[in-house]
C-alpha cells in the first residue's frame, strides 16, 4: 500500500502560493466553508508584502499532484516568531529556551493573521481524505526535519479534520472566541428579544447614541462598495492598531487594494458617515468577509471616538445585515471583552500540535490536558453569565 501511495502521488513544496495553479487551488478552497483559504486570498496576503520571508512568514505549501493535476494541498508557514498567530505559545518557546531547545523556526499552518476556524488540508473529495493526510503528515515530518524545524502547529482547526490529524498523535490545545448564531430571525427586533430587559435596554440606548450624533449607517458588499473605501479602510486599520495595538500592524496598503482587484465579492465595508456632510468621507468603518452563509469580522477604525460606534459598527450593524442576507453564524474576530455582553456566546476552537523534541513534548502533553479541562470550564462559566432572558 506504501510503495502504491509513493507511484500514485508526487509531492512538492512551493515557496509562493503563485507556484499553485490558482484554478486547480481553488477547485479544492472554494466548496469549504472558510474564504480563508482561497488562492486570491492568500495570495493577496502574500504579494502584498504582508506574509513575507522579511516579516517572518516564509511561505512553504506542500502540494501534492497526480497525473499533473492538483488533488491535495496545505498552506504552511515557516516560522521564527509566533506574531499574528492569535494562539500565544510565548511561554512555549521560553519553556524550550530553559531546556536548551530551539523553539524556532517552526512550521506553522494557518492563514495568516487570521483568528478565524477553518483550518485543513485542501484535498479533493474523490481522494481518499484519512490516507492522503497521513501522506502529507509524513512529509511534513521529512521537511521539519529535514529543516530542523522544532514543530508543526495547525492553528483554528476545522472541527471535521481535527480527528484526523489527532490520530496521528498531535496534541489539542483548546481555546475559545465568540460566535453569534441566526436562529430563524426575521428582523433585529427579534434578535434583540433573545436578551434580559436590562440587556435589551442597553443595546437600544447605544443605537440610539449613534443615532443622534448624526450618523448614519451604510453597508456596501461585493462590487457595490465604492472603490475608494478600499484605501480609507486601510487607514482606519492603521490608526486602530496605532492606538490600541502597537506592533501589531501586519497588513499592507497593498493588501487592501488587492481587495478591491481580486477579491471584492466577498467584501462586505459598515460606514458610518455624518448625516450633514453627505458625499464626505465616512468618520468609521469596519470590515467584513462573507462567504455563504458565514460572515466574519475582521478590523475596524475610526477618526473620532463616538459613543457606542464601535459596537453599532462592529456588531449590531453586521448582525442586522447577517438576519437580512440570511447569514446563518457571525464571527465577529479576535477579543472578548465587549462580545459576551452583545449576545455572542463562546465557542471552542482547537489548535493541533506535534513538538519533535522528546523532553518538550512530555512536558506539555500532561500540561494541556489539564489546560483543556479549564478551558472547558471558562466557556461554560461565560456561557452561563449571557445576558439572555432565563428560560
Amino acid at each position: 500500500m506504501a510503495e502504491q501511495t509513493r507511484t500514485r502521488y508526487a509531492l512538492t513544496w512551493a515557496n509562493d502560493i503563485a507556484q499553485a495553479p490558482r484554478d486547480h487551488w481553488n477547485a479544492l478552497a472554494e466548496p469549504l466553508k472558510t474564504p480563508f483559504l482561497e488562492w486570491d486570498w492568500l495570495w493577496n496576503v502574500e504579494h502584498s508584502g504582508s506574509a513575507t520571508a522579511h516579516t517572518g512568514w516564509l511561505p512553504n505549501h506542500l502540494l501534492v499532484w497526480q497525473d499533473q493535476r492538483l488533488v491535495a494541498a496545505a498552506p504552511l508557514y515557516v516560522k521564527g516568531h509566533s506574531y499574528g498567530e492569535f494562539v500565544f505559545d510565548h511561554q512555549w518557546a521560553d519553556l524550550a529556551y530553559r531546556l536548551g531547545v530551539n523553539y524556532y523556526p517552526k512550521l506553522l499552518g494557518m492563514t495568516p493573521f487570521t483568528p478565524a476556524v477553518g483550518y485543513r488540508f485542501l484535498i479533493d473529495p474523490d481522494q481518499d481524505e484519512a490516507a492522503l493526510t497521513a501522506l502529507m503528515l509524513r512529509e511534513i515530518d521529512h521537511f521539519c526535519e529535514r529543516n530542523s524545524l522544532s514543530g508543526c502547529h495547525f492553528l483554528f482547526v476545522d472541527p471535521d479534520w481535527q480527528p484526523l490529524v489527532e490520530a496521528h498523535g498531535y496534541l489539542a490545545w483548546n481555546h475559545h472566541s465568540y460566535q453569534w448564531q441566526n436562529r430563524d430571525y426575521q428582523s433585529f427586533d427579534d434578535y434583540l428579544g433573545e436578551f434580559n430587559a436590562n440587556q435589551r435596554r442597553n443595546i437600544k440606548r447605544e443605537r440610539k447614541a449613534v443615532t443622534q450624533a448624526g450618523l448614519e449607517i451604510q453597508v456596501y458588499s461585493g462590487e457595490a462598495i465604492p472603490p475608494r473605501l478600499f484605501t480609507l479602510m486601510y487607514d482606519f486599520y492603521s490608526g486602530t492598531c496605532d492606538k490600541f495595538m502597537w506592533g501589531s500592524k501586519y497588513l499592507t496598503q497593498r493588501f487592501f487594494e488587492l481587495l478591491h482587484q481580486n477579491y471584492q465579492h466577498r467584501v462586505v465595508f459598515v460606514a458610518a458617515s455624518e448625516l450633514e456632510r453627505p458625499g464626505c468621507d465616512p468618520v468609521a468603518m469596519s470590515f467584513c468577509i462573507r462567504k455563504g452563509d458565514q460572515l466574519y469580522g475582521r478590523y475596524w477604525g475610526c477618526h473620532q471616538e463616538i459613543d457606542s460606534l464601535h459596537f453599532e459598527a462592529c456588531y449590531y450593524a453586521p448582525i442586522e445585515h447577517a438576519i437580512a442576507q440570511g447569514v446563518r453564524d457571525f464571527d465577529p474576530g479576535a477579543g472578548g471583552q465587549h462580545k459576551k455582553r452583545r449576545g455572542f456566546p463562546a465557542v471552542t476552537n482547537t489548535s493541533l500540535h506535534r513538538l519533535y523534541n522528546a523532553r518538550l513534548n512530555q512536558i506539555l502533553k500532561p500540561y494541556l490536558l489539564e489546560a483543556n479541562q479549564l478551558e472547558a470550564q471558562e466557556v461554560a462559566a461565560i456561557n452561563a453569565d449571557l445576558p439572555f432572558k432565563q428560560k
